[in-house]
């Protein structure tokens, strides 16, 4: 059994990683620059939405195995999930990933074990990690072990992927693998898969970016049944019926801590050899501003100029209060270059973090002249059309999450993306 774990970075992955670990009777520190993050931990009190956390924290500090602060301490293993987000000119900014290895090196110790989970362009580990570490003294591979082993789960079903999906592990050399296997076998029950480590920095990359290609293929499908008299749902739901294919659904964008960032990785890696990734991202990129001129045209179908919209839903995926990436930002931005007003709700993200929300979904709609559902939350899916009181009944579906029947006979007029057919 580890003796005890230090954690770099108690966000959307660090923290449920810590509280897992500590769950299962290891010893955990978690580090964090934020001291209100750690302030929180410590006092159990979730800085993020996530299923199952706030138990799981309860248990994990009332029971002694979790300790929060800002700084490091001695352990055994140092996992490292700090965000590796992207530049404004979409170049990886690794910068995080190095301070945080660099936080490390003075609390390393003969026969230690450092993992990196954040998701990282490949030769992460090899370029940015190995030259802080080698700065501790140690041998790399025989005195200190050093590995990758990205995280594959998705926000609102942490805990389930954490111990169900299989994992990739990449070692700088065979033991840092086979330690860090055994390590995730105190609660992982899906295999676990050893490489190298640039092949598992490669892998997690990958895994994204199919899905970011796919979805601009799914993207660029709903623009051409625009054209065709058709929707574009029914067509994907058909096609996906043939059992060797897979077609995404499309929407306002694409956001989150990985798919709008993990391709552009590949983008600046690749160069020239990337077209079909770097079109992708173009494609998807370009989706929110496609919203904003959809949303337009609709008014302007039913003669209203200076309108009000009612944007539902600023997280980027549905129930959950993840707003990082999220396309609806940068809808709500071509919203206003295009003159409209802008009202945001969002029943998932409690505190208002956008300067257009509020936390009533009552006022959001009294005075919009359309609603535009960009997030497929549960409690949009349920929401009675029948309650809803706006100022005009128009309704625009970016996500297929209404039924239109029932907002049609409440008296809406329904717009969905994709859809020509109806």
């Amino acid at each position: 059994m580890t003796k005890s774990i230090c954690v770099v970075g108690l966000g959307y992955i660090g923290l449920p990683t810590a509280v897992m670990f500590a769950n299962h009777g290891v010893k955990v520190h978690g580090v964090d620059l934020n001291p209100a993050a750690v302030k929180s931990i410590q006092e159990k009190q979730l800085h993020i939405e996530e299923n199952g956390l706030q138990e799981r924290l309860n248990n994990a500090v009332d029971g002694g195995f979790l300790t929060a602060s800002t700084t490091p301490v001695v352990a055994d293993v140092f996992i490292i999930a700090v965000p590796s987000p992207i530049n404004p000119d979409n170049t990886a900014n690794l910068e995080y990933v190095r301070l945080a290895t660099a936080s490390i090196v003075p609390y390393v110790k003969k026969g230690d074990l450092v993992i990196l989970e954040s998701t990282v362009p490949p030769k992460t580990v090899e370029n940015i990690m190995l030259p802080e570490l080698i700065k501790s003294g140690l041998e790399i591979g025989t005195e200190l072990y050093v590995s990758h082993s990205p995280e594959r789960v998705i926000p609102g079903r942490i805990f389930e992927e954490l111990v169900n999906n299989d994992r990739i592990v990449g070692g700088i050399n065979q033991k840092s693998a086979e330690l860090t296997k055994e390590l995730y076998e105190t609660f992982v029950q899906g295999a676990i898969h050893i490489t190298d480590a640039t092949t598992a920095e490669l892998v997690k990359v990958m895994e994204n970016t199919y899905r970011d290609v796919n979805i601009a293929f799914a993207n660029e499908l709903a623009k051409m049944a625009e054209k065709l008299d058709v929707n574009i749902w029914e067509a994907i739901k058909f096609a996906n019926y043939h059992p060797r294919v897979n077609v995404h659904f499309p929407g306002p964008g694409v956001g989150g801590h990985c798919i709008a960032v993990d391709p552009w990785f590949l983008v600046e890696l690749g160069g020239d050899t990337a077209q079909i990734i770097h079109l992708s991202r173009h494609t998807n990129d370009s989706m929110p501003s496609y919203t904003a001129q959809k949303t337009q045209a609709i008014l302007n179908q039913n003669g209203i100029a200076g309108a009000t919209v009612a944007v539902l839903g600023l997280a980027f995926k549905g129930n959950v209060d993840d707003m990082r990436e999220s396309p609806s930002t940068i809808v709500i931005d071509e919203l206003h270059k295009l003159g409209l007003t802008v009202i945001s709700h969002d029943p998932h993200i409690k505190e208002n973090k956008h300067a257009t929300q509020t936390q009533s979904l009552d006022e959001a709609v009294e005075n919009a002249d359309i609603l535009l559902f960009l997030t497929d939350h549960n409690e949009f899916k349920s929401l009675a059309a029948a309650t809803v009181k706006s100022k005009n009944k128009i309704v625009f579906d970016t996500k297929n999450c209404l039924n239109r029947s029932q907002w049609e006979q409440a008296g809406f007029q329904f717009h969905l993306l994709g859809d020509a057919k109806n």
